[in-house]
């Protein structure tokens, strides 16, 4: 069990095996090292120098690049996990996080799942069953179905029932995965084709179910942690709604909206999810705030979130330490009045996108990297100057982090960072993150899960088009040699010995 000598924290495990690859995985390894634990990466074809691969105190290599023959294969990570001689596994999050066959399959070997049970992953991780269990503990869910849709004719008569526009969404997965708004009748046949063919192949599960849509709300969730001894604590809210095809971009806490009332109804609703649950380990309760400020229960994601370093920011706590400790057997060191804000915290996923292609994924070899940094700035990064952004994974690769005192010191601090981060060789996100936060709607807190839509949809004002083109000219000016510009600065300027050519520019 745990305990504390010298100031230097030893707990049971001496090897954990991280399932999973970029920056999740580097984060996890910081915190094993903290703790003095060995971490063992596993990695692909594609990930052979890869950051996490290096930073492993042993790395071993499972197969292909495609996922399917490599993290996504449950017998080749096992059986590192025995060669390695792993008293644990942490799943990181995508991939097997959230697959309860590979936490029933870690449990049978003997070894450590860093998460929720297989069972409690079961009921969570199975959403019309989940809806079912909560409303059952009266907790406010979505009007829709507790099963999971058999045909279209059924789909037709819920509809119908519960009033357009519907969800269709995956019953076996999350992540926007498998998740189609249907506005009327018409479109529904294609919604569910498509919301079916998605599911299969995301979780290979091609059930779904129809829930009401709630038109104009806010996404919020509610980050918990429990033990093995039936203790629950919750580390207040995060506010998710700024996404795009129900893949969130931007994440902050506080809730602008959050009062104290409604911050402790969430609150102790989301402990009441878990202990229905049988729940432990870190875990987030997701919900849907109208406009009434009425929350209903959405989901609940049963591992480590993306956005989980908005919460220790605020709060000063290691999530990923506290799941060790946890998973170790250890009682839960916190105490629900120990856990209090300060400041506030903004994540921007930086994903290698290109925002004016549809956010179509953009690869290639990485030339350069300038790291933002300076006084509340945390980056969590999957790449290194020289690298190959592969084809086969998601395409996030980066997290920018900015806290301050409150939330405007917070937003300017993450425009500062934002300014300041340079990637070059592909496109990214960070010219779109930065339009987001210099939003008045986003300043002002006044946005839903409609927001960046209607972001997309309006044109970038005329003058912004204008200065696009002046830059843009300015540097196919620069990077022909013989540019009108270059010939005239020469020859104007031939006693200098070295021309800058910003100065030739007037810039």
């Amino acid at each position: 069990m745990g305990e504390e000598k010298g100031g230097e924290e030893k707990i049971m495990f001496k090897k954990i095996l991280i399932a999973n690859r970029g920056e999740i995985a580097l984060r996890v390894m910081r915190a094993c090292r903290e703790l003095n634990i060995l971490s063992v990466a596993v990695f692909s074809e594609a990930d052979r120098s890869a950051p996490h691969t290096r930073y492993a105190d042993e790395a071993y290599f499972i197969g292909p690049s495609p996922s399917t023959e490599s993290y996504l294969r449950i017998d080749k990570i096992l059986d590192v996990a025995k060669k390695s001689k792993a008293e644990a596994i942490h799943p990181g999050y995508g991939f097997l996080a959230e697959n309860e066959n590979f936490a029933k399959a870690v449990e049978g070997a003997g070894i450590m799942f860093i998460g929720p049970t297989s069972k409690a992953m079961a009921l969570l991780g199975d959403k019309t069953a989940a809806r079912q269990t909560m409303s059952k503990a009266g907790i406010p869910i979505i009007p829709g179905m507790e099963k999971p849709l058999r045909n279209e004719e059924e789909a037709k008569k819920i509809a119908e029932k519960i009033g357009f526009p519907i969800l269709i969404k995956a019953a076996g997965g999350g992540g926007g995965k498998g998740m189609r708004m249907v506005e009327n009748k018409s479109g529904l046949q294609s919604a569910l084709k498509g919301a079916i063919a998605e599911a299969s192949s995301a979780f290979g599960n091609p059930a779904v179910y129809i829930e009401k849509y709630l038109l104009h709300p806010r996404h919020v969730e509610i980050q918990v942690l429990a033990d093995n001894f039936g203790k629950v604590v919750h580390l207040n809210e995060r506010e998710c709604s700024i996404q795009r095809r129900y893949q969130k971009m931007i994440e902050e806490s506080p809730c602008c909206i959050m009062t104290e009332d409604l911050r402790r109804k969430m609150g102790e609703s989301a402990k009441k999810v878990a202990k229905t649950a049988g729940y432990t380990n870190a875990g987030t309760v997701e919900f849907l705030v109208d406009k009434n400020k009425n929350f209903y229960f959405l989901e609940v994601n049963t591992r480590l979130q993306v956005e989980h370093p908005v919460t220790e920011l605020v709060t000063g706590i290691d999530i990923v330490k506290e799941q060790i400790h946890i998973a170790s057997g250890e009682k839960l060191r916190l105490k629900q009045e120990e856990v209090w804000l300060r400041g506030a915290a903004i994540e921007c996923r930086i994903s290698a996108e290109d925002p004016d292609n549809n956010f179509f994924p953009s690869t290639g070899r990485i030339e350069e990297i300038v790291d933002p940094t300076g006084p509340g700035i945390r980056v969590e990064s999957g790449i290194f100057e020289g690298y190959e952004i592969p084809l086969f994974y998601d395409p996030l690769i980066a997290k920018v982090l900015a806290w301050g005192r409150d939330r405007q010191e917070a937003i300017v601090r993450m425009q500062r960072a934002l300014s300041e981060y340079k990637i070059k060789g592909i496109k990214t996100t960070i010219p779109f993150h930065k339009r987001i936060l210099s939003h008045r709607d986003f300043l002002g807190g006044n946005f839903d899960t409609g927001f960046l839509q209607k972001i997309l949809d309006t044109p970038l004002p005329k003058e912004q088009n204008e200065e696009i083109a002046a830059m843009a000219a300015a540097i196919i000016a620069l990077k022909e040699e013989e540019s009108p510009i270059i010939k005239e600065s020469k020859e104007t300027m031939s006693n200098w010995k070295k021309v800058s050519r910003w100065m030739m520019l007037r810039r």
